[in-house]
Parts: structure tokens; C-alpha cells; sequence
């Protein structure tokens, strides 16, 4: 400390200063033509007339603080830790809220614990929320469930920083007594939210628990709702449902709504980040919908940091940490330097070095799955309609749909023609053996199957294909790699990508996953698959707290409407 404060009084030289550089303030929303100073791993101070032992010329390039995203599943990206720390940092990420609730499903407490030491030393600081929803509702079957007692051990030990997404809103809103401990086991945390489509009474029910914030508003009517209730706004821009355009004429409409907003990104993958980008990719989304630059780079920066209560970052300011990144300019954001607690981490857009993520904790092993037989698969047409689940791209709500099923030899059966394919969750925590069968419009499978251990949030086995052969096959193949996503045809499987972390990671790069990944989606292609991300979409149909119409182990499940669902219909 004094050192800082002698480097901040100028009275001796600073471990560096970047020097020349364009400081873009997120607290007053101005460029400053400054210099930067750090000593510690902290700035020290930002002004002119400032030296250190060693110097970095700027030479007129914007200098921003580093970027925070605030709300993610790591394992959604099939990445562990380490290895998607080391993409994102490269496109000028510092930090993290990441909700391990997907590893947590599929294997409790020890994947929370895995997350927690994977993510030591890693140059992109990983804060874990304490996973709330585990499952996610009574209609989903996990490898374990997260009680109060759980939520407590995992602050007690210091593992959590925030409370995961609040999802299962129903419970919480009907004053379930579990639900309402697990709030008051989080204690003096932000506790974060997902409420989608909440409003009116039913909303005003949910905020009296203290959650703030929430991910899934899909409408601007929805969202300033939300906003005028109190709560943060973090606009999704996911891989499968980005949400920024769509939500971007608030802050066109009143720019202080800035204040209360963040972009997150929930979900994405090793592809997308290696295509799209990261918390870069949204700010130059944000810029090109006629946001100012300023305040599109505070969304990601001190809205963030100022919600989840890091007082220590999200600013070029004194006394913050040094988590800094060069840009060309906001607009273009193309990122030349990255500093990490005042240590380079990316040089001329490459990574110098990542250290950390490594782990000691045992994972539990995965059970052998028996994979279903062709008969347990077959409908028996018993009325003249089917509910089936409505998929629209871009779109996380799903629909609905009344169809007249294909029937043949008095079985329902998919119907290509119709872009009616049937779809199968075999549950693998605790091999019961326990399978429901639905359908699914919208995914664009013409014939094969494609399928998945990642299932949100219970990750089960899932696929979706147009004859029952095909969905045997690609389920045989996951009880074969334990877990991972693959596509077959007829009995040959076309392609894997094998997930042996949980079902839902890889132990490889980032680089090579998203080559895998993107072979894998040209297999899917080649099934007439259409819709984009498929294998994210796919796992989303499983997502129970999301309305309308979604499919679990336990059957069809609309949260709206209290929970199973028949699957002809009444």
C-alpha cells in the first residue's frame, strides 16, 4: 500500500506507464488523453507527468478497463475453465459471473468444487455464483439436489460470490418454503434472477425476495417493466437468443436507463467465441444500433462491476485494479493489448500466457447408461392431435403447436414432410431407465438424428431425429462416450464430439473444440438441419422454468401451467 501511494504522489516511479493513450471514462463518459500509472497490480494513478521503470507507448489508441461479463455458464462454451478463460481473454474479458449450475446438475457438489479450483490463476477472474436451482424445478431429475444446506456450504467455504439465477419463479412466487430458505441461506449477496415473461402482480411477488436482476426479457414491454420495478437489466446476446437488438431502443429512448442495464451473454459456445466474439462482439453490436460508444463499453464495464458489488474494477481510476485492454477504438474494438491485474496477458492480439486450472478434485465417474430399445420409442396414436414444442429461432420461448400426427401402422411417428421430428430424453444421473418420448417443430431434421448430453439444466440424454433407428443410434453413442453431442443416421453414427467433464466439457482447447464443433453442425446440415446452433437449441428444449411447452425425463412440462403435460391432446 505504500508503494501505491508513493507512486500515486508521483514520489517514486511506477511498475509501468502506459503512456498516450485515450482513456475512455466510464464514470463521466469521456475520452481523456492521459497516462496511466501501475504499481501492484493496481492503478496508481491517471494524469500526466507520472514515471515508471518501465513505459508502454499508447501512440493515441483508446485504453478501456477490462470488460466483465455478468452472467454465464462456462460449461455452456464445452470449454473447462482454463481453456475458455484462455479464448475470451484475447477479446478483452477480465472477469466473469459465471453460474455453475449446469455442472452442479450433472454432478453436485464436487462440480461446483471442480469449477471453483479450475478457475485459480487463470488470467480472466471467474466469480462462481451459488448455483440456486439444482434442479431447476420438481419437473427435472439431476444427479443430485442443492438444498438450503448446500447454498450455505458452498458461501461458507468461500466458493460463491452472488446467488445463481433464481429460476424456478413459480415456487418462489407461491412462497415455497425451500425456495425462500435457499434466498435467506444466500444472505448479504447480489441474488440474481430469471423471470421470463413475469409481470404485473406475479412480478411484484417475486422482487420481495430481494432478487435484482434478470436475463430473460425477450420484449421492450417486458423490460421496462422490469425496469421500473427495480430491477437490473442484463440484455442477453447469446449464441441461440440474442436479445440486444431487440432491447436496444430502451436505451435509444431514455440513454440513463444506462444506469440500471448490463450486456451478459448466458450462453455461447467455443464457435461462436471463435466467430462472433465475446464481450467485444457486443459492444460493437451495441455501437452499430446507435448506442454512444461510452456507454455501450459501461455495460459491460462499471454496470456490471457496480451491481455485483466489485468496487475494485470496472474503471480506469485510482486504487482499481489494473485490468486493462488496448483498442483500436470503441467502434471497431479490435483488441491489441490486454492487461490482468497490471500483468500483460495479451500481446498484440495473441496470449502470452495462461497459467492455472488445474484440479484435484474426483469427479464422480459416469454411469453406464443402457440405451433404449426401438420399441420403447414407439406412439401409439391414441387421439386426432399432439402437443408439440414450437421452436422459433433467436427465440428461447418455445410455443405450443396442435398437429395431426403422421400415423402409420397405428403409430405416431415423425413427419419430416411437416418438419415434425420426434424428440427423447433417457435420464443418466441415477439409471432408472426413465424415458419420455414428445415431438418437436422448427429444428428442420429431414431424416438422421442429432443428440446431446448437455440438456439444460438437468443434462439428460436428449435427441431429436426422424426415425426411430437414428435416435437409438445417436443415443447408444452417448452411453458409449459417457456424454457429448453427436448426429446419426439410420445405425452409423456421423459425427461426435465427446464431453468427458460431466457430460458437458471438453478437456481440450478452445480452438480445436470449436473446429470440432463447427464439423459437427456441416454433420447436422447434412440431416436438413437448418436452424442455427442446433445442439444449443436442442438442449434448451429440456429447460423446464422456460415457457411454453419443453420435455423432460419426467415428460412434456409447461411451468405456466403448473407442469406435466399430456401428450395427445384433450
Amino acid at each position: 500500500m505504500n508503494q501505491l501511494l508513493a507512486a500515486a504522489r508521483g514520489d517514486r516511479p511506477a511498475d509501468f506507464v502506459i503512456k498516450n493513450a485515450r482513456v475512455a471514462n466510464v464514470f463521466t463518459l469521456e475520452y481523456e488523453e492521459a497516462d496511466v500509472a501501475v504499481c501492484g497490480g493496481r492503478i496508481a494513478g491517471v494524469g500526466r507527468g507520472y514515471e515508471g521503470r518501465e513505459a508502454f507507448d499508447a501512440e493515441g489508441a483508446v485504453l478501456t478497463p477490462g470488460m466483465i461479463d455478468g452472467h454465464v455458464h462456462i460449461e455452456s462454451t464445452m470449454l473447462a475453465p482454463r481453456a475458455f478463460a484462455e479464448a475470451v481473454a484475447p477479446h478483452g474479458t477480465s472477469a466473469v459471473m459465471a453460474d455453475p449450475h449446469e455442472i452442479a446438475n450433472a454432478l453436485g457438489m464436487a462440480g461446483v468444487e471442480y469449477m471453483r479450483q479450475a478457475s485459480f490463476g487463470l488470467p480472466v477472474d471467474v466469480f462462481l455464483g451459488a448455483p440456486s436451482c439444482v434442479p431447476a424445478s420438481e419437473f427435472e431429475t439431476p444427479y443430485d439436489e442443492l438444498d438450503m444446506s448446500a447454498i450455505q456450504e458452498m458461501f461458507r467455504n468461500g466458493w460463491c460470490q452472488h446467488l445463481g439465477e433464481m429460476m424456478n419463479f413459480p415456487a418462489l412466487i407461491a412462497g415455497d418454503p425451500a425456495v425462500w430458505g435457499k434466498i435467506a441461506a444466500a444472505g448479504d449477496v447480489p441474488l440474481t434472477g430469471h423471470a421470463p415473461g413475469v409481470s404485473g402482480k406475479a412480478l411484484n411477488a417475486y422482487l420481495t425476495s430481494g432478487v435484482s436482476s434478470d436475463h430473460e426479457c425477450s420484449t421492450l414491454e417486458e423490460a421496462r417493466e422490469k425496469l421500473r420495478r427495480g430491477m437490473w437489466l442484463m440484455i442477453r446476446e447469446g449464441a441461440s437468443f440474442p436479445n440486444l437488438r431487440t432491447l436496444l431502443p430502451l436505451l435509444r429512448e431514455n440513454p440513463l436507463y444506462f444506469a440500471r442495464c448490463m450486456a451478459v451473454t448466458d450462453d455461447i459456445t467455443a464457435l461462436y467465441i471463435k466467430e462472433v466474439g465475446h464481450m467485444d462482439a457486443k459492444v460493437r453490436i451495441m455501437i452499430q444500433e446507435g448506442i454512444d460508444p461510452l456507454v455501450a463499453l459501461r455495460l459491460v464495464t462499471l454496470s456490471p462491476a457496480e451491481y455485483f458489488r466489485l468496487w475494485d474494477r470496472g474503471a480506469i481510476a485510482p486504487g482499481r485494479r489494473a485490468d486493462l485492454v488496448l483498442v483500436n477504438s470503441l467502434e471497431k474494438f479490435n483488441v491489441r493489448h490486454v492487461w490482468k491485474d497490471g500483468r500483460q496477458v495479451v500481446r498484440d492480439g495473441e496470449l502470452v500466457r495462461a497459467e492455472g486450472g488445474r484440479v484435484s478434485v474426483p469427479l464422480p465417474s459416469a454411469p453406464k447408461i443402457t440405451p433404449p430399445q426401438l420399441e420403447q420409442l414407439r406412439v401409439p396414436a391414441t387421439g386426432p392431435l399432439i402437443n408439440v414444442i414450437g421452436v422459433t429461432e433467436g427465440n428461447v420461448i418455445t410455443q405450443t403447436l396442435h398437429k395431426a400426427p403422421l400415423v402409420e401402422n397405428g403409430l405416431a411417428v415423425a413427419d419430416p414432410d411437416n418438419d415434425i421430428a420426434k424428440i427423447v430424453v433417457l435420464e443418466r444421473h441415477r439409471n432408472t431407465g426413465r424415458l419420455a418420448v414428445g415431438f418437436v417443430s422448427g429444428l428442420g431434421i429431414r431424416r438422421g438424428a442429432i443428440a446431446s448430453s448437455v440438456a439444460h439444466d438437468a443434462h439428460n440424454f436428449v435427441a431429436a431425429g426422424a426415425d426411430d433407428q437414428s435416435i437409438v443410434t445417436a443415443l447408444t453413442r452417448l452411453s458409449e462416450t459417457g456424454g457429448g453431442l453427436t448426429a446419426a443416421e439410420g445405425g452409423e453414427v456421423r459425427g461426435t464430439l465427446p464431453l468427458p467433464i460431466g457430460g458437458l466439457m471438453t478437456d481440450r482447447g478452445a480452438e480445436e473444440t470449436a473446429d470440432d464443433l463447427a464439423e459437427l453442425e456441416i454433420r447436422a446440415s447434412e440431416l436438413g438441419v437448418r436452424i442455427a446452433h442446433p445442439f444449443m437449441v436442442l438442449s434448451f428444449l429440456c429447460l423446464s422454468v422456460i415457457p411454453e411447452l419443453r420435455i423432460t425425463d419426467q415428460g412434456y412440462i409447461d411451468i405456466t401451467k403448473g407442469g406435466v403435460q399430456p401428450l395427445f391432446v384433450r
